[in-house]
């Protein structure tokens, strides 16, 4: 009888076994709205991972196959769930250090500007800088009475600081500001006599007695800036460990930095030894040390086989910024007759970066607003595909592509150029974008998202961060609605550029993993790719065009992790 017993307890035991899956998952996550931007299996409702990597989808019931006794099932009730967002161009270290320093990004007047560095100073020992980001001269509710060249001047600045110097760097990061005891200790005088203001590359803005304003628009810029003391190893941490947590909490799995040193690099390579970087990061090379990128030619490319930190790219920076009329243009600015912007970067340079980077398998991205800087680029871009026709992968980019001349807008599908493009730059910019563009040439070529598709050309999205908050749902709002962030005008500016909801979630996700040669790897929930996933607490694919804005991101999950998640 005894026998008999055994038998049966070991024929329920190894049933009791093989009715668990032979593969059990690490975490399913179950009875959400997925949009999985595989066109061949677009929406499902459950997701299973294991080791990081997705191992099956389809509906709760199916995944539920997946479920073992170690297996965590996160339920979304009801929530939505993308790929993990990727931000395709924005500054690491500058959304960190915006939250060290003087967040000028909502101020809403000078005055208010002035009383946030008034404070400054009142903490700060006599001598010591004060150093901020974000001020927008035409994001002002209201203007200053004294205006020199569509800028503000610093005698209020003077007044609250005379003993600090002052150095506040514009939203575009293509201007500045300083106080005149930052200009003095740059050497920065009276200029009456001399060609006013003229600095190669940039412009110091004078008044009619040739007297520095405080205004430094593109290169000008580093006369006062090379003056700020440099950043400590620990704050550089600190600016690191801000600028992740941000990330996570705003949704992003990946990041594209655009134009680093060899420092930031050290710095998110100790991170991943350490443990403590979440969120993938591809990282451009900045073209402003020519002895940098010697260096890279040197060694090549660095492609992490973790997928976790990838040096592959070139960032160049071309022209300025339309705000401080830093952008490159082919006709004089509508509000500033006789001036087309800056050429900040020699064109024989991005000849010979691309020439250099093609063969190398490096990818150049460069910076271009205007639509001088474009057509220059796409020209170089041209010619040296031309000499490297082997090179049939090569991604080459174009950071911005915000404003482009009409016969330049196909060259980007016909030459494979990818629109690296901030949507959000539409929503902030366009109401006082049309006084430097005048209206034919805001509609011939100024954000024209559908015209590009048309081409064959891809587009990534992205914020420019800290340019504009990192925060992916106003620019998602923009791509769809193309609309100011108050929900002005009615139809948006230019209605028929505006992308779908789901051209915009694959700018946001396929093709932006595209643009860092990854789309085999991340940028759509598929099995065997990464689980990476950006999960709303709504359907940004289906609310009403008003709703999107309240979207808040619920969860973050980067490699099967939950790396954020909101209480």
């Amino acid at each position: 009888m005894k026998n008999i017993y055994l038998l049966l307890f070991l024929a329920l035991f190894a049933w009791a076994c093989k009715s668990g899956p032979e593969n059990p998952a690490d975490k399913v996550f179950t009875n959400g709205t997925i949009y999985t931007v595989d066109e061949s299996n677009p929406k499902v409702d459950a997701v299973a991972v294991k080791d990081g990597l997705i191992l099956a989808l389809g509906t709760s019931e199916e995944i539920q196959a997946f479920v073992g006794e170690a297996t965590e099932v996160i339920d979304l009730q009801g929530k939505t769930m993308t790929p993990g967002f990727i931000e395709s161009h924005a500054h690491l270290m500058g959304i960190g250090y915006n939250k060290l320093e003087l967040d000028l990004m909502y101020v809403k007047t000078y005055d208010e500007l002035v009383e946030k560095v008034a404070e400054a100073v009142a903490k700060s020992k006599p001598g010591d800088w004060i150093t901020g980001r974000g001020w927008h001269q035409d994001k002002w509710i209201e203007k200053p009475e004294k205006m020199v060249k569509g800028f503000q001047t610093n005698e209020p600045l003077n007044e609250v600081s005379p003993d600090n110097p002052v150095f506040l760097r514009h939203a575009s990061g293509h201007a500045s500001f300083a106080n005149a005891k930052a200009l003095e200790l740059a050497g920065i005088a009276n200029l009456k006599g001399e060609r006013p203001g003229e600095v190669e590359g940039g412009e110091i803005i004078t008044d009619e007695l040739g007297n520095p304003t405080g205004v430094l628009t593109e290169r000008a810029s580093n006369l006062v800036a090379r003056l700020v003391p440099e950043e400590t190893p620990e704050r550089a941490e600190e600016a690191l460990t801000l600028a992740l947590k941000e990330l996570v909490e705003k949704g992003i799995t990946s990041f594209h930095d655009a134009g680093s040193g060899q420092d930031v690099i050290d710095l998110v390579q100790k991170f991943k030894n350490e443990g403590k970087l979440t969120v993938r990061q591809y990282i451009m090379l900045t073209g402003r040390q020519p002895e940098l990128l010697e260096e890279w030619y040197q060694k090549g490319p660095m492609i992490d086989s973790d997928h976790m930190l990838t040096v592959r790219s070139i960032k160049l920076n071309c022209d300025g910024a339309l705000g401080p009329r830093g952008a490159w243009l082919l006709e004089d600015y509508a509000d500033r007759p006789g001036h087309r912007g800056h050429e900040t970067l020699p064109m024989s340079v991005v000849t010979e970066v691309s020439e250099k980077a093609l063969p190398l398998g490096f990818q150049v991205c460069s910076h271009a607003i205007g639509d001088r800087a474009n057509q220059e680029i796409l020209d170089r871009y041209e010619a040296a595909f031309a000499k490297n026709p082997e090179a049939k992968n090569h991604r080459f980019r174009i950071e911005h592509a915000q404003h482009l001349h009409p016969d330049d807008i196909p060259r980007f599908g016909q030459l494979g150029v990818i629109a690296a493009m901030q949507a959000i730059h539409l929503s902030s910019d366009r109401p006082w974008a049309i006084d430097r563009l005048g209206e034919k040439r805001i509609i011939d070529g100024a954000y024209v998202w559908q015209k590009l598709f048309q081409t064959g050309a891809r587009i990534c999205n992205g914020t420019d961060a800290p340019v504009e908050p990192v925060d992916p749902i106003p620019s998602f709002y923009a791509s769809v609605t193309r609309k100011t962030l108050e929900g002005l005008p009615e139809g948006g500016y230019e209605g028929d550029q505006k992308m779908t909801r789901e051209q915009a979630l694959k700018s946001y996700t396929l093709d932006g993993a595209y643009a860092e040669f990854e789309e085999e790897f991340k940028g759509s929930i598929e099995v065997g790719k990464a689980a990476d996933f950006t999960v709303f607490d709504q359907n940004i694919m289906e609310v009403a065009e008003d709703e999107i804005l309240k979207t808040q991101v619920a969860m973050t999950v980067m490699g099967g992790k939950v790396v954020f998640s909101r209480q």
